[in-house]
């Protein structure tokens, strides 16, 4: 009898005994391990094609790395596009959702919780602000700054009705919601998406001389900027542009919102990357490292002049300041505070760029960073997705933006030896071109 006969015998006997016995069984079910190439090609069947991932199927993550479905392990230097910035999986994170998933997870705003208020006031007295306004994703943050900046101008400056302007940055990206395709300069954002929001107006970044010409115009109510572009290639602009902007925006009665989902939370070196210069602007958005990596919170701080604008009603999200968001990113915060992960940004980003400067300059043309967001920019000639594809061979998974540049931002509770690790694996990649 060949082997497919006798497992058919076997499953009618099996059959036969459970029909017989009047005890209940418990039914095992065994899942197949599906290998890195089934993964590609069910999520190519099933799944919109709107990304175009590194070939590597992940299954696994603690601290600084993550293992692949063949048990292969990596560095992960894009940290989920910084939203990991405590390190995948943290223990300490990881227990607050699980017991706060236990007693109460969502109430929906129509009712108090006994979570939101003290989730506010710990992170309104952090960061020095009257109000938080609690989302989900960064882009949300960037809408609901948006929405508070145009009521501000209507109410506060008095701009006429449906008049307001918000400039923003050439090469700012903060989400692909209609609105930040809008104000996008990149045609991979905005091509086809069309008509766009009006009411938008674009400047050079890093340019206070162009800044204060638009601001000439009384019906611009904000200008929304991140402190260092980190799509764009984690582009940082000259000392004195943020103080620029806050002398600016208070001369010119027009609100600064800065963007600080990607450069915020201890990322750069710094609580926030304001911070560098000392200055704050009138809306901060937060949002990814907010809640480590384990559920989407994000939301903006202003004091009460702005915050207040909007009333009952005209604004909101049904999971927006949930118990278990506000949990976990309370926890989350604390993480980034008592272990002093913008202390080992701040200290590890400069033996990290180190490093870097000393790659040639034939392949590598420009490190730039701040603390441990950083980016190569690769000589045109080599394809900087044939590098990360090296990369990940070496087990180091980092990704291009923007075709030639490839950003670098590992968990920030990374060590220095691992640093020196990583430096190396990427000095070994990049002297292959030589």
């Amino acid at each position: 009898m060949d082997l497919l006969a006798r497992m058919a015998l076997l499953n009618i006997k099996g059959s036969s005994r459970m029909l017989l016995s009047s005890r209940p069984r418990r039914i095992i079910q065994y899942r197949r391990n599906l290998s890195s190439q089934e993964i590609f090609e069910r999520e190519s069947k099933y799944g919109a094609h709107n990304y175009h991932p590194l070939p590597v199927a992940l299954c696994k993550a603690q601290g600084v790395f993550i293992w692949d479905v063949e048990g292969k392990r990596y560095f992960d230097f894009l940290s989920a596009y910084s939203a990991v910035n405590q390190g995948h999986c943290h223990p300490r994170i990881y227990k607050a959702m699980i017991d706060q998933a236990k007693t109460l997870t969502l109430t929906s705003r129509a009712f108090y919780s006994d979570i939101l208020g003290e989730f506010e006031e710990y992170i309104t007295k952090l960061f020095g602000y009257d109000k938080w306004l609690p989302m989900n994703t960064g882009v949300e943050g960037g809408e609901t700054a948006c929405k508070l900046a145009r009521k501000w101008g209507y109410s506060c400056k008095g701009i006429p009705s449906n008049q307001a302007k918000i400039v923003f940055a050439e090469g700012n990206f903060w989400g692909r919601t209609m609105s930040a395709v809008s104000s996008s300069t990149d045609p991979t954002s905005y091509s086809g998406f069309g008509p766009f929001m009006p009411g938008f107006e674009i400047v050079p970044y890093d340019d206070l001389f162009a800044l204060e010409r638009i601001f000439a115009d009384p019906n611009i109510c904000a200008f929304m900027v991140e402190p260092i572009q980190g799509e764009a290639g984690v582009v940082v602009p000259k000392d004195g542009y943020l103080s620029g902007i806050r002398e600016l925006c208070t001369r010119h009665n027009v609100l600064w919102i800065a963007d600080e989902v990607q450069t915020g939370l201890a990322r750069t070196g710094k609580r926030v990357a304001v911070d560098h210069e000392n200055v704050k602007p009138d809306i901060l958005i937060l949002g990814k490292a907010l809640s480590g990596g384990f559920y989407p919170v994000s939301g903006v701080l202003a004091n009460d002049p702005v915050m207040l604008t909007i009333k009952p009603g005209e604004h909101g999200s049904t999971y927006g300041g949930n118990p278990l968001g506000c949990r976990i990113a309370h926890e989350a915060l604390r993480v980034l505070e008592e272990e002093k992960l913008a202390e080992n940004a701040e200290r590890l980003g400069h033996v990290f760029r180190d490093e870097l400067n000393k790659l040639p300059r034939d392949v590598i043309t420009l490190v730039r960073g701040k603390g441990l967001l950083n980016a190569i920019v690769i000589d045109k000639k080599i394809d900087a997705m044939d590098v990360c594809l090296k990369l990940k061979k070496r087990r180091l998974l980092a990704k291009p933006t923007h075709g030639h540049i490839i950003r670098l931002a590992p968990p920030l509770i990374i060590t220095e030896e691992q640093i020196h690790e990583c430096a190396d694996i990427i000095s070994k990649t990049i002297l292959s071109y030589i």
